[in-house]
């Protein structure tokens, strides 16, 4: 059970750990997973220019309110109204043509960005002009464009910006020397705002390359996080356990592909209430919430007998809980191979040391027989030596014949003339009669793979319970053997029937259990070797009561 423990609590920690469902699927070449390689979208975006022209709108309405001839008061001294209008204008027609370009995806995102720049430099230049040059403070609005074109174009062309700004401010105030309307110590300003536009131009270089930096390694955790997910998600969905997480409105939000098979809801979606997929989980869940303990260990759903455990995802009962499902048949079978494991190993080291003192026995129980003058009461007791000696001896050989069960050699087979040929073999074996062990058989030929000598002692086992339980005492075992084949080639089958008082439901659940038997002279394994020799051939095995009275063995090949 620490396994089985240690199991759930790692599925406990991939369902915390699983994310909600990212939507995407991955890509798959020849069965193989590719890992998602980080997509980081390249500057400038669409999005990014459609923000830029947005900007661009905003400060167009400001210069507009500032330098607009109906201002009686104008917020820039010394202005030259009538020239920054008229600049305004072309701007704003500027403007509004590169939200058409955008519209229209032509020319290309980095041709936009770059016409806005020179745009911009050459109207804040002339608006700077218009208010009295570098006095003015409208340097700033071309620094803003520098730092605009250098976050725009990933740091591209950023010194040619900051270049060309400068010579502009140069220009600017060299013009203004010209016409005397500037003293020739302003060039110190001009000078300075030069720094300031390549040091604001280098700024913001680094800064996008810190922030792209940031972004990359976010796309690096985003897909490391969405491949955990899926990893998580596989996991799940393909362990053998049934998982299912229940919030606290007792609605499903996830459940594994063994789950949905086990409570048969294939169709079932998140967010379907419990008490809908299953109402008998949903009472057990309600009775371990409010009794702290489980009234039950195994539930019958449907078929199946399903043992469920729980975990609490929160503080509260009343929170999500992850529950466990497992096959109880399942369960119990793992529970037999575990010891037929352990069986196996032990009787191949101590098999032959018990059958050379019983042969032993046995020799000298059949001498003993042949003394002569042994009164009644002691050929008894050697006849049940001897009796009891055999059966030791049988226990031991269908033992061993379990620990060093050969793998199966399956060849072409058709079963309509091989069961003539078998069924004739059982009743000179057994001194059977035609009526005794009849044949109804399908004209046409039967064709299966299968390992012919598995098969014969499968017949031979069944046929021999149906011999042994199948009859009266005043009347023998009848026994049909049945075979055919579904339509469209469907899968093969075989029957062997028996006319007897038949199996209950009880003992029924346990006739394929090892060493289990309702004989005292019974080993209790010929039904358990039958099943298991049908696994290794591809068969499905299984009982069927015949009302009203009767048994039928089933063998449903696999293709």
């Amino acid at each position: 059970m620490s396994i089985v423990g240690a199991s759930e609590r790692a599925v406990s920690t991939a369902v915390q750990a699983l994310a909600v469902p990212t939507g995407r699927t991955a890509s798959r070449r020849s069965g193989e997973r590719t890992r998602t390689e980080p997509r980081v979208n390249r500057f400038p975006t669409w999005g990014a220019l459609r923000l830029l022209l947005l900007f661009r709108l905003v400060v167009v309405v400001v210069l507009v309110l500032v330098f607009s001839p109906a201002t009686g008061d104008p917020l820039v001294p010394r202005a030259d109204s009538q020239l920054a209008w008229k600049t305004l204008v072309v701007y704003a027609i500027l403007v509004l043509a590169s939200g058409i370009s955008l519209y229209g995806r032509w020319p290309s995102r980095d041709r936009q960005v770059q016409l806005a720049v020179f745009v911009d430099l050459a109207v804040f230049t002339l608006l700077m002009h218009a208010a009295g040059g570098v006095a003015s403070g409208l340097g700033a609005l071309i620094a803003m464009a520098v730092a605009m074109g250098a976050l725009m174009m990933e740091g591209r062309l950023s010194l040619l910006f900051a270049s060309l700004g400068t010579l502009a401010v140069i220009g600017e105030q060299t013009l203004l020397l010209l016409q005397g309307q500037s003293p020739a110590s302003t060039y110190t300003q001009a000078g300075l705002l030069g720094v300031v536009f390549f040091a604001v131009a280098l700024l913001s270089h680094v800064l996008y390359i810190r922030v792209r930096s940031v972004e990359e390694l976010a796309a690096r955790r985003k897909v490391d996080i969405d491949d955990l997910s899926k990893l998580n998600e596989f996991i799940i969905q393909n362990i053998d356990t049934g998982v299912m997480v229940v919030d606290g409105d007792r609605l499903v939000r996830l459940m594994n592909q063994a789950a949905r098979d086990l409570l048969d809801a294939l169709e079932a979606q998140p967010g379907t209430p419990l008490a809908e997929i299953s109402p008998g989980l949903a009472q057990w869940l309600a009775e371990h919430v409010r009794f702290a303990a489980p009234p039950r260990e195994v539930l019958a759903i449907g078929e199946r007998e399903v043992k469920p455990s729980l975990q609490f995802l929160g503080d509260f009962r009343a929170s999500g809980v992850l529950l466990y499902l497992r096959d109880n048949q399942e369960l119990v079978k793992e529970a037999q191979q575990i010891k037929l494991a352990s069986l196996g190993t032990l009787t191949a080291s101590i098999a032959h040391n018990i059958r050379n003192p019983l042969s032993a026995i046995a020799h000298a129980g059949q001498l003993l027989t042949e003394t002569e003058g042994l009164s009644a009461d002691d050929r008894h007791l050697l006849d049940i030596v001897r009796r009891n000696s055999g059966r030791i001896d049988e226990i031991v050989g269908s033992v061993l014949q379990l620990s060093r069960r050969n793998q199966a050699d399956p060849r072409p087979t058709d079963l309509v003339a091989w069961l003539e040929e078998v069924s004739g073999e059982l009743r000179e074996t057994h001194g059977l009669h035609d009526d005794r062990l009849r044949l109804e058989l399908e004209p046409a030929p039967i064709c299966v793979e299968v390992d012919p000598r598995h098969l014969h002692q499968v017949l031979a086992n069944l046929c021999e319970n149906a011999l042994l339980h199948g009859g009266s005492v005043d009347r023998p075992a009848q026994m049909l053997v049945r075979a055919g084949q579904g339509r469209g080639g469907d899968k093969a089958w075989i029957e062997v029937r028996d006319d007897g008082p038949g199996i209950d439901d009880a003992t029924a659940r346990e006739i394929f259990a090892p060493f289990f038997t309702t004989k005292a002279s019974g080993t209790g394994l010929g039904l358990y070797i039958a099943r298991e020799l049908c696994e290794t051939n591809g068969i499905r095995l299984h009982y069927e009561r015949i009302q009203p009275n009767g048994s039928c063995f089933r063998l449903i090949f696999s293709g």
